[in-house]
């Protein structure tokens, strides 16, 4: 009868352990946060051949690089082009490679085309570039969280009274995107993702004060239909709009320092990302 007893008392010590055991691994993966998720996809097979390594682009830039004071922290980078008179923003966020060319490129078309909006691309990754995939994914893990947040809400802490912001991003920056314009607050008045990792807590997304543009490839095995769809449905639990563009195209098909790059798709869904924010921004 012992020998019986302690038996049954094992088998449920067993159980009991390994039911344990799975809760905290479900806890362990729900505690990720969007940006976290969208990192750990370095390490899947494929994600980083899916990019081509970015093609050299010279530019005159419009704008300079600047520091943002970071209290006691090391002080971060952004490149800024500003408008007199104009009290619009746009925070613009890179990819996985980092501040380079490519997005000071596209922060300058952006200025020129928005007309009456400042321009400010913020780096997350404190100088870093770069060329090759193996250090993009180096970078793009090794980004503290904690650290990229502080800089976003420097920046806007940065921002004069009544100002209205606007976001956008690609890839890594597109998860930032939706980040950056949460952390806005009041402030922000248009949100644009290009193929991020959208933030899925309802009660969070019930915090955004703008509806957001989306903008995926349908070719992505990653940011998918799928992923759209459930961003869609969490956003309408939220009690907000979104826009979703599907393209036939491949993850970066709208970076044209990428061998991916399509430039119709590209173009179609720079000029909804142009109409989108100057409907948008105040």
């Amino acid at each position: 009868m012992k020998v019986m007893k302690i038996s049954i008392l094992i088998a449920i010590a067993a159980l009991l352990w390994a039911c344990g055991g799975a809760v905290e691994d479900k806890s362990t993966t729900e505690e990720k946060d969007a940006t976290e998720k969208f990192n750990d996809l370095a390490d899947e097979e494929g994600f980083a051949e899916s990019h081509d390594e970015p093609l050299e682009l010279d530019v005159d830039a419009l704008g300079e690089m600047s520091k943002v004071a970071m209290g006691e922290s090391e002080a971060a980078n952004i490149y800024s082009i500003n408008k007199e008179g104009s009290n619009n923003y746009l925070l613009v966020f890179h990819e996985w490679w980092g501040l380079n060319n490519h997005i000071i490129a596209e922060a300058d078309e952006l200025y020129k085309k928005l007309g009456n909006v400042n321009v400010i691309a913020v780096d997350l990754y404190d100088g870093e570039v770069a060329t090759d995939r193996e250090r993009a994914g180096e970078l793009m893990q090794g980004a503290d969280s904690e650290r990229c947040n502080s800089i976003i809400a420097e920046v806007l802490n940065g921002l004069p009274e009544g100002a209205s912001v606007g976001t956008i991003g690609w890839c890594f920056g597109g998860g930032w995107s939706l980040k950056a314009a949460l952390a806005g607050g009041e402030k922000t008045d248009a949100c644009v993702m290009y193929y991020g990792m959208p933030v899925e807590d309802v009660e969070v997304l019930k915090t955004l004060n703008s509806d957001v543009l989306f903008i995926f490839a349908e070719q992505d095995q990653w940011i998918n239909q799928e992923m759209a769809d459930k961003f869609k449905s969490n956003m309408d639990q939220a009690g907000k709009e979104i826009t979703v563009m599907a393209f036939d195209a491949d993850h970066a098909f709208a970076n044209p320092s990428s061998e991916k790059y399509i430039e119709k798709a590209a173009q179609e869904a720079n000029a909804a990302a142009i109409e989108y924010l100057k409907a948008n921004l105040k």
